[in-house]
């Protein structure tokens, strides 16, 4: 981007602070307004950024600096937000999930293309890094051979011990795996690619949570969906993924991703971070050697996705979608909801929707990034 490109932030709760830690400063953008339901929120938060303006949220999509709607709202939020900000001729790129329906997700994908210049991106981006970044080389490289199979696995208690409203994640459209799912599966994506079918089970060990912290510790609160998840999914490549989702369970020491292929095994770092160590146990070795990073971010934060998209934008060609795009969270909302239907169902469950394997990120230093 040869100029500043403007942006408008709804949504101003506690992820804020990290996007705002990448995007303040940043010599490629400017953020020309935030909007959030409490006023005075956006107003203590412009008041740290010269030049910004705090608006309500409906004016926030006609101000006229915004060019991209940072979406930072509840999940719930995220459609009305983004059709919002396509109806006002603006692009949009969002927190994940994209949506919390299917439904949803369509409608945000199909306004964008109406509209035929907004276009739609949505984190994570984490896997942008340099964690997942060599991994995805690693695999590509051949290092493994041929692919076969994946393990992800995501345990927690649950975060009612220290979020303290932690209401949203036991209702509907919340639970481990579309709350930290897009994570594992876009990681899953990078990697492998693409995925056909799914087949799911699912489980609810408490009806009720109680708080933890905050002002309304000890209040139990209603436990409205499934609370341990696992999926199998088949990817188009024909590896087989497993996906564990908790917040039942206390503790696991599997690593967060396994990638099996006939020749090795690589372990992958939390997708839910930016780097890690990529470790490789290669058939007949006893040992797991660390490979230098090799691809990705480095050093990356928050907004690295937002970053990328925008520059995709104004390159144009084949990646002009971003690598952190909406039809990428769509297909991982798609695998993510057919999970859920499988153990609803008990039947297997083929996608509709599926993606491109977004372009590798090359090793990008810090400094380049950032400038």
């Amino acid at each position: 981007m040869s100029e500043q490109h403007g942006i408008g932030i709804v949504g101003l709760g506690v992820i804020a602070q990290a996007y705002l830690d990448t995007l303040r400063d940043h010599p490629r953008v400017r953020i020309a307004a935030v909007a959030d339901l409490d006023t005075a929120r956006a107003e203590a938060v412009a008041a740290t950024l010269p030049g910004t303006d705090a608006v309500s949220v409906d004016e926030l999509y006609q101000h006229p600096g915004v060019q991209t709607v940072l979406n930072l709202t509840i999940p719930a939020a995220h459609t009305e937000v983004a059709l919002a900000a396509i109806a006002a001729g603006r692009s949009v790129y969002g927190e994940k999930p994209l949506a919390v329906t299917m439904a949803d997700a369509d409608r945000i994908i199909d306004a964008a293309t109406a509209d035929g210049t907004a276009r739609v991106g949505s984190a994570p981006d984490t896997i942008l890094g340099t964690g997942t970044q060599t991994a995805r080389a690693a695999i590509d490289d051949g290092l493994i051979g041929r692919p076969m199979a994946a393990v992800a696995t995501m345990v927690t208690p649950g975060h009612e011990a220290w979020h303290p409203n932690p209401d949203f994640y036991y209702r509907d459209g919340g639970g481990p795996l579309l709350d930290m799912g897009p994570y594992y599966v876009t990681a899953l994506v990078h990697l492998l690619g693409p995925v056909r079918s799914v087949i799911g089970a699912a489980s609810a060990l408490r009806s009720v949570r109680t708080i933890g912290s905050g002002p309304r510790t000890g209040e139990e609160i209603p436990v409205e969906t499934m609370t341990h998840v696992t999926g199998i999914l088949e990817h188009t490549n024909g590896a087989l993924s497993t996906i564990v989702t908790s917040f039942d369970a206390v503790a696991t020491t599997a690593p967060p991703i396994e990638v099996h292929g006939e020749l090795a095994t690589l372990q992958v770092p939390d997708p839910n971070g930016f780097s890690g160590d990529v470790r490789l146990r290669e058939l007949g070795s006893e040992d797991w050697r660390t490979l230098d990073p090799s691809a990705g971010y480095v050093d990356g934060a928050r907004g690295v996705g937002l970053l990328d998209f925008l520059d995709a934008g104004t390159a144009g060609g084949a990646n002009a979608a971003g690598r952190a795009n909406g039809p990428l969270a769509r297909h991982v909302l798609e695998v993510m909801t057919g999970v859920l239907r499988s153990a609803d169902t008990g039947a297997r469950v083929e996608m509709v929707t599926t993606t491109d394997r977004p372009a590798p990120v090359p090793l990008t230093p810090a400094a380049e990034w950032r400038a």
